[in-house]
């Protein structure tokens, strides 16, 4: 475990990812690695500003997956591949699989647009490990009803969520190298356990 590798978190609102996002770079960060933690949209200064417009304005659909792309150039520009050109491993919660869910299959953007954003933004570059956290939408609905205000995603129709899920699903089945499910209906400590086995394989 040295040579820079980027995971990423990704899951439908309310899965419960961003729960192990520490967990996985205390991990890491416990054997000797120098870890860099972001998020999408934002990780950067710009990035940020570009989340609070899409999560919280109405756009045009192509305006919303420009956005994303274009805070994703930033970030990747500032963040991403200046730590991965060090050798610090990147851990984000989020990156481009959730732009094919959220726009493409819970919006129905086509599929092919973001292919062609997604060649032009980054061509080159894709994680080394997605953790895919999966749990049914009303496991998810609950976990969001419980917890927070909600952005405009996390309002959406349970008709939304579940083509997100089903077009995450379907990434996981097209790039089954990189990407793990992880059954996020199990206790913390069962998830925890499963990922420190996943971690220390690579």
């Amino acid at each position: 475990m040295t040579s820079a590798k980027f995971i990423t978190f990704e899951g439908i609102d309310g899965a419960g990812k961003s729960t192990h996002i520490g967990y996985v770079a205390d991990l890491l960060r416990a054997r000797g690695l120098t870890v860099v933690s972001t998020r999408e949209p934002g990780g950067t200064e710009l990035g940020e500003a570009l989340r609070e417009l899409v999560l919280h304005k109405k756009m045009h659909l192509e305006t919303e997956a420009m956005l994303m792309f274009a805070s994703r150039r930033e970030h990747l520009a500032e963040v991403i591949e200046p730590a991965l050109g060090r050798g610090d491993w990147v851990v984000s919660d989020r990156f481009t699989d959730a732009t094919f869910a959220y726009q493409g299959g819970g919006r129905k953007l086509s599929i092919q647009k973001l292919e062609v954003l997604e060649q032009w933004v980054h061509p080159h570059l894709q994680p080394d490990l997605t953790l895919l956290f999966d749990v049914s939408l009303e496991v998810a609905r609950a976990r969001l009803d419980a917890t927070r205000d909600l952005d405009k995603f996390e309002q959406e129709k349970a008709t939304f969520f579940a083509d997100t899920r089903a077009e995450y699903l379907r990434r996981a089945s097209q790039f089954p190298a990189r990407f793990r499910i992880v059954d996020s209906t199990r206790s913390i400590a069962d998830i925890q356990q499963s990922l420190a086995q996943i971690i220390s394989a690579l």
